[in-house]
C-alpha cells in the first residue's frame, strides 16, 4: 500500500509538472523594445516567412499589422518585409515610416499607434508606406550605388527605366535647382516650396522631395476618387496609369477595401 500510494504520488506529481510546463509555454514573451528618434520607444516584431510575427501581437498593434497586409498582402509581407516595430507617440507628427535593412531586399515598417485609431487615415499611411517600397525596392533602385547618371537616391541609383525617374523627370526636372534635393527633410524648405507651388501637389508633406511626392501622389490615387481636369496634381494622378502592374496594385487596394474607403470610381 506504501508503494501503491508513493506511485500514484509520483505520477501525479509528473502530471502536474508537464501542466505547468504547458501552461508556461503557451505564455506569449513581450516584444523587444528599443529607443527611436520618432517615437522615443518601439516594440520590435520580426516578420516570419508566413507573414505573421513573432511574438504575436494584439490590440490595435495586431490591428494595423493586419492592414497593413491587407494592404501589401500576405506573399509581399513574406517576401520582403523582416521586421514591424510599434511606438506610441502622441507628440510625433510621424505617423509611420518604412526603411531598408542593410540587405536591401528587406524592409522595416514602424508605425505610430497614437496616430493610428482613424481607419482611413491608417489605410491612407500605409498605402503611402507601400508606394516607398513599390518605387523604391531593389528592382527599381540600384541599391547602394553613387555616382548615379540617372537620379541619386538614400537607396541607390534610379534604374533607367524606374517609375521613381519617369515621375522626377515629368514633374521635378522643370523646377531646376529651386526644387528640394531627393534627400530633403528640411520641413522649412518643402513648406516654402509648397506655399510657391501649391497647386502642383497633393498636400504640403508631397512637396518634402520627389520620394515623398510620388508616394503621396501613389496614395491619393488609390484612395481618393478618380481624377479629372488639367492640373498638374491630375496629371500626377493619371501618370501612373501608365503602369500596368500599379494599376492591378490599385485594383486590388480599392476592392479589399471597399467598404472602408467608400470610392465612387
Amino acid at each position: 500500500m506504501r508503494r501503491l500510494g508513493l506511485a500514484i504520488g509520483l505520477v501525479v506529481l509528473v502530471a502536474a509538472s508537464a501542466i505547468a510546463f504547458l501552461l508556461f509555454s503557451t505564455i506569449t514573451a513581450p516584444p523587444q523594445s528599443e529607443d527611436d528618434d520618432d517615437f522615443g520607444s518601439v516594440d520590435i516584431y520580426t516578420v516570419l516567412d508566413d507573414g505573421t510575427l513573432d511574438p504575436a501581437a494584439s490590440g490595435l498593434t495586431a490591428e494595423v499589422w493586419e492592414t497593413f497586409t491587407r494592404v501589401a498582402t500576405v506573399e509581399f509581407v513574406s517576401e520582403v518585409m523582416s521586421e514591424y516595430r510599434v511606438g506610441d507617440a502622441p507628440r510625433s507628427d510621424t505617423l509611420a515610416y518604412v526603411y531598408q535593412t542593410d540587405d536591401p531586399d528587406y524592409w522595416v515598417l514602424a508605425d505610430n499607434l497614437a496616430t493610428s485609431e482613424d481607419e482611413s487615415q491608417l489605410i491612407a499611411t500605409l498605402v503611402h508606406e507601400y508606394a516607398h517600397i513599390l518605387t523604391l525596392g531593389v528592382d527599381e533602385v540600384q541599391p547602394r550605388a553613387n555616382s548615379c547618371e540617372t537620379l541619386q537616391l538614400d537607396e541607390g541609383c534610379a534604374e533607367g527605366d524606374a517609375v521613381i525617374l519617369a515621375f522626377d523627370e515629368r514633374f521635378w526636372s522643370g523646377y531646376g535647382d529651386d526644387a528640394p534635393a531627393a534627400d530633403n527633410s528640411d520641413a522649412d524648405l518643402a513648406w516654402e516650396f509648397y506655399l510657391a507651388h501649391e497647386d502642383d501637389f497633393v498636400s504640403d508633406y508631397a512637396a518634402t522631395n520627389v520620394v515623398e511626392d510620388i508616394a503621396e501622389s501613389f496614395m491619393t490615387w488609390v484612395v481618393e476618387d478618380d481624377a479629372s481636369g488639367d492640373s498638374v496634381v491630375a496629371e500626377k494622378l493619371r501618370f501612373f496609369e501608365d503602369y500596368p502592374p500599379l494599376v492591378a496594385i490599385r485594383d486590388r487596394i480599392r476592392s479589399e477595401f471597399d467598404g472602408e474607403l467608400g470610392i465612387a470610381g
